[in-house]
């Protein structure tokens, strides 16, 4: 008995002494090893980058939650968590998670915690859920909140393109979760470090003086207003991240020009968004509307140079939004009816980039088109296109208000997918090479080339925000109090924004694609049965198998001869 008892302490040493020796290499040797095909569970490295930032625990709130989700939701929930759990392995702090449902709120806090969310862009959500003798609606909130101790930021998760089917939506909401979540851990851990300047002196943002942008970009960069006139070098320019000019109004002279033109050259981001023609839609009404006229502010010989030539023309699209008209008194009150305005573009065709990618409806007024010239060295890449149903009016247009009592002719909306935005990265050549600097400037320091980026839109509004019809002050990016809906100019600007000043960052998480695997639906109604038989009981005979043979065996060692 005694050396059977010792051979016995002996193997229990050895199983404890073995997990004791696992314990310490798992303290020092800490490693993940992703076998998926997409590598779902691996981060982009600039998220690695961030999350080995982190100094304090941070907890995520997932608001997406509620009995009975269907499928696709409960899919999206549970990428949620796992995004989570795979941040958590790689930060040096805890991330931990947890589940909230703002509707199990009292009513009095209810009201302000929905318009909190509403604010970081989490808006409500409704899902028909099947039920036995019917469908019944939920309100869900796709979206996250993440703190730490003293902050708090949000993100909405569920994004995708109109048009596209509710597993396609899921599938880029997955794609774009590595993003969304290191976006908000960045803002709550890193503060924002990057100047960006609108340029002012031209009539500029005449709607609503830069409100928009500022509001839109506030946490993530700091904006500044630069009047270019008292600019004296360039180097008063390159410390600003991007120069944004929004819809100029007077010329731009040469010597602001040069400038501009040096700032690329040495390495700066410049969004021109400008209008090929000029409109007074306050003169649009009676029975001749007014006209929109050729419009040339300076820059056209500079953007020539670089490779796109912005249209004296308007689009027109059938994939249009809503322009306000009086239509009648009630009382002493004049009643604001919306009418179909296709001057007033809802872009749904976006580019598959880091800056678009999963974008909804972004909304342009007035756009001009857009065309590519020769340019050696530059990449260009359309951003953003109007619909199949679309047309080129060259000006001058005649824009009137009596033209929405008429059915539009569709035989006239005959073209497709016009760019309504451009890219342009590469080594640019400056407009003044070969040519006399404007006076006052020094030739040793003039640059031949350069690389940089440059952002041309034919619409000089897309980032200007619109204005409350009873108050009159000026709206969120992106709200529209006509159309009733949240137009995506707002994240169009902050991607393009965190796309410029560092491209491959983590706004490059966003190229990610998860391939939709979906069941054959038709061989799953015919082999039903078969496959529960198979996943029911063939667990449980494989267990009597082996326990069969495992007796079997030994009651033959152990049986007395």
């Amino acid at each position: 008995m005694k050396p059977l008892r010792q051979h016995s302490l002996f193997h229990l040493g050895l199983l404890f002494g073995g997990l004791f020796l696992l314990f310490l290499l798992s303290q020092f040797l800490v490693f993940r090893i992703d076998l998926t095909e997409e590598k779902r569970y691996s981060l982009h490295p600039a998220s690695e980058e961030i999350l080995s930032e982190i100094q304090e625990p941070l907890h995520v709130e997932i608001l997406l939650t509620g009995e009975n989700l269907p499928g696709g939701m409960r899919r999206l929930q549970k990428s949620i968590e796992e995004t989570v759990r795979t941040f958590n392995a790689y930060s040096p702090e805890k991330i931990t998670f947890s589940y909230f449902d703002p509707l199990t709120l009292p009513a009095e806090e209810q009201e302000d915690f929905v318009v909190d969310l509403a604010n970081y862009g989490i808006n409500p959500t409704n899902l028909r859920i099947r039920q036995t003798g019917g469908q019944r609606t939920e309100l869900v909130f796709p979206g996250i909140l993440v703190y730490n101790e003293e902050y708090e930021t949000g993100a909405l998760i569920l994004k995708g393109e109109m048009g596209m089917s509710e597993d396609q939506i899921l599938n880029q909401s997955i794609e774009n979760l590595e993003f969304e979540l290191a976006n908000a851990i960045r803002k709550l851990t890193q503060s924002g470090e990057n100047a960006l300047a609108m340029i002012m002196g031209h009539g500029e943002m005449s709607e609503d003086e830069g409100y928009g942008l500022v509001e839109a970009l506030d946490g993530d960069f700091e904006v500044f207003k630069v009047p270019l006139e008292q600019a004296r070098t360039v180097e008063d320019l390159i410390n600003f991240k991007i120069l944004f000019i929004q819809g100029p109004r007077a010329s731009f002279s040469e010597r602001e020009i040069y400038l501009l033109d040096q700032y690329v050259m040495h390495g700066g981001n410049l969004v021109v968004l400008t209008d090929g023609t000029a409109v007074d839609v306050s003169q649009a009404g009676g029975n001749d509307g007014t006209l929109a006229m050729p419009f040339e502010n300076g820059l056209e010989n500079l953007l020539f140079k670089y490779g796109v030539r912005v249209n004296k023309d308007l689009i027109q699209d059938l994939n249009f939004g809503y322009f306000p008209v009086v239509g009648g008194n009630f009382g002493d009150q004049e009643q604001l009816v919306p009418l179909p305005w296709p001057f007033y573009i809802q872009a749904t065709r976006m580019q598959s980039h880091p800056v678009t990618k999963g974008l909804d409806v972004v909304y342009l007024r007035f756009a001009s088109s857009l065309d590519t010239v020769m340019a050696k060295g530059i990449k260009k890449t359309p951003l953003l296109f109007s619909s199949d149903n679309s047309r080129v009016l060259p000006a001058p247009v005649r824009v009137g208000f009596r033209d929405m009592e008429q059915e539009p002719d569709l035989n006239a909306y005959n073209q497709k997918r016009l760019p309504l935005a451009y890219l342009l990265e590469g080594e640019f050549t400056s407009l003044f090479k070969n040519r006399f600097l404007p006076e006052g400037f020094d030739p040793q320091g003039f640059k031949e080339s350069g690389e940089g980026k440059v952002v041309v839109i034919g619409d000089g509004e897309i980032f200007q925000s619109q204005a409350d019809p009873v108050t009159g002050s000026p709206l969120n990016l992106g709200d529209d109090p006509f159309n009733q809906v949240i137009f995506a100019n707002k994240l169009f600007l902050r991607n393009l924004s965190q796309y410029l000043t560092n491209p491959e960052g983590i706004i490059a998480s966003r190229t990610r694609s998860f391939q939709i695997r979906p069941l054959n639906r038709a061989k799953i109604a015919q082999q039903k049965s078969y496959w529960q038989l198979i996943n029911v009981l063939g667990p449980v005979l494989s267990l009597l198998m082996i326990g069969s043979l495992i007796s079997f065996f030994r009651r033959r060692k152990y049986s007395k001869k």
